[in-house]
């Protein structure tokens, strides 16, 4: 069954990108295109586009395919970063894995010519349907068992130290409450201010350790409580962060590198390529040690490359209001900018989930005439 023409232009997009990033690199064809994959599609996907590949491959190449899923992007937060996340991961994953687990084997020296994209050999689409549903039996199979065995180990392993922790009065102890002290220290070198350090750290224990979703969903719920206004701290526990520190975040936690995500991996690959079992049961722990290194260096560099915009909120709560204040005018503006007045005031974008939006807008009509407040 051949492949549409929209298929056929992912295909070629694939191999050119690939091409590129081996000619920079210069790794293999095979490996970089496996990581190039994971700019689109998913950490178990990926290695199926080279699959009659993978049984020639080296350690160091298994390793690249493996630090390639764990580092790329995962969740949704703010698209604008995670864009630009995605598409950081895949140089930085194959230049961490190499660092850390260097080509010492004889690979195959093949060029983006030789190298196709797996591709079906299907007459029509229920030939199709029926053989993938096939296929995928084992593939589903050993990702689920795996993903069941490390979740308990990780509940065994916080049962453990919960109790633990009870004999001398410290009951919620865990292993993610452990690793945020760990954290602390890296999401302070990332550019967190210190004082928001060991909330991001819990927010990078919950990735490493539970997984990118529930993390995403303890960003999403501080970026809201930074929009509604609520205060910083709350009874000595911190509400929200700025939003250098959020965009950081967002980067730092971008990828498939957490516990759970390894028996996906030796799950899936192994189905894969059953003769690569062994090294890739060798070789998991350290792929997510790179794939984490991946993530926070991306992050690293959002916090450089990062141009805070005007915290309006900020200003409109700490200032007041009067003409003479620049800072209070460009807010303002921007404000009447997203405002819809059609006899009653809404507005739009950013400002929808302000709390005190009106009262704000009424601030500023009352020191700055806009055709919008009358």
């Amino acid at each position: 069954m051949g492949l549409s023409g929209t298929g056929r232009a992912r295909e070629s997009s694939l191999i050119k990108i690939s091409w590129v990033m081996q000619l920079t690199l210069g790794n293999s064809a095979t490996e970089t295109l496996s990581v190039v994959g994971n700019i689109f599609i998913g950490q178990t996907e990926a290695p199926l586009l080279i699959r009659p590949y993978l049984k020639d491959m080296t350690k160091s190449e298994i390793h690249a395919v493996m630090t390639g899923g764990f580092a790329t992007i995962a969740g949704s937060i703010d698209a604008s970063s995670l864009i630009s996340a995605s598409v950081m991961a895949a140089p930085c994953a194959l230049a961490i894995s190499k660092l850390l687990y260097p080509e010492t084997e004889e690979f195959a020296d093949q060029s983006d010519e030789d190298i196709m994209v797996s591709s079906c050999e299907e007459r029509n689409v229920l030939e199709a349907a029926r053989n993938g549903a096939s296929a995928s039996i084992s593939l589903v199979a050993n990702i689920v068992v795996n993903l069941i065995l490390y979740l308990a180990i990780l509940m065994f392993i916080n049962a453990t130290l919960g109790w633990l922790g009870g004999m001398v009065g410290y009951p919620s102890v865990s292993f993610q409450l452990i690793c945020s002290y760990v954290f602390m220290h890296f999401a302070f070198m990332m550019g967190i201010p210190y004082e928001e350090s060991f909330t991001v750290a819990e927010l990078l224990g919950n990735k490493l350790f539970l997984n990118e979703f529930l993390a995403y969903k303890k960003l999403a719920k501080m970026k809201t409580n930074r929009v509604e206004g609520l205060d910083e701290v709350i009874d000595g526990v911190r509400q929200w962060i700025s939003v250098r520190s959020e965009v950081i975040s967002t980067n730092a936690l971008c990828g498939f590198a957490n516990i759970s995500s390894i028996g996906m991996v030796m799950g899936g690959l192994a189905s894969i390529c059953p003769a690569k079992k062994k090294d890739i049961a060798a070789l998991v722990v350290r792929a997510l040690f790179a794939g984490t290194c991946a993530s926070f260096i991306n992050a690293c560099v959002a916090g450089v490359l990062f141009d805070p915009p005007l915290d309006c909120l900020s200003i409109f709560r700490t200032s007041v209001f009067n003409g003479t204040e620049g800072n209070i005018q460009t807010c303002c503006n921007d404000l009447y900018a997203s405002t819809v007045n059609n006899g009653n005031i809404t507005f739009i974008g950013c400002w929808t989930a302000v709390t005190n939006a009106t009262q704000y807008f009424t601030q500023c009509c009352g020191i700055y005439e806009a055709q919008i407040c009358k």
